[in-house]
């Protein structure tokens, strides 16, 4: 019984030995040469990186609006389709997704402007994917009538509905 108490401090000694709470070393010296305060490239993580890329993608992107009725791409809409692909086309964002969430106004069922979003995600996927952006990296899904961005009775305030919106994800 003597030599099991003993073995046991022994290990319970060895155990906290090996837990000892050592400061970590810090480089003081490892922004020295940053007087920005901000992060440069060198200093951030891939995921950081990819996440800051994803933003400003974000800021910059442009929505495709419709034609009532309508999931063709307009004439005065290709332009901004064109951007929106040069966007998800520079260097580093092959790595980032995008999901295009197609949108309606409130006329028709429930059902019919789902289907009628769908519809309009498909065509800005395959205009993009026209303009070199790798089908893969595009999900497409229909809020319907669900988001809609303005709630007056206009048709001014109906065609701001009536598009899809392009989500960049790291």
């Amino acid at each position: 019984m003597k030599n099991l108490v003993l073995v046991s401090a022994v290990a319970g000694a060895l155990f906290m030995a090996g837990c000892s709470s050592k400061a970590p070393e810090v480089d003081m010296n490892a922004n020295a040469n940053n007087n920005s305060g901000s992060m440069s490239s060198t200093d951030m993580s891939d995921a950081e990186r990819l996440s800051a890329l994803a933003s400003q993608i974000q800021s910059q992107v442009k929505n495709v609006y419709f034609d009532f009725d309508k999931f063709n791409i307009r004439s005065d809409m290709q332009g901004v389709v064109n951007t929106n692909a040069s966007l998800f086309n520079q260097n580093g964002a092959d790595a980032l997704k995008v999901m295009v969430e197609g949108n309606c106004d409130e006329w028709g069922s429930d059902e019919y402007n789902y289907a009628l979003g769908v519809k309009r995600a498909k065509a800005a996927k395959d205009a993009l994917v026209n303009q070199g952006v790798s089908a893969d990296r595009i999900e497409i899904t229909s809020n319907g009538e669900s988001k809609p961005v303005c709630t007056e009775k206009t048709k001014a305030c109906d065609a701001q509905n009536r598009r899809d919106e392009f989500k960049v994800l790291p």
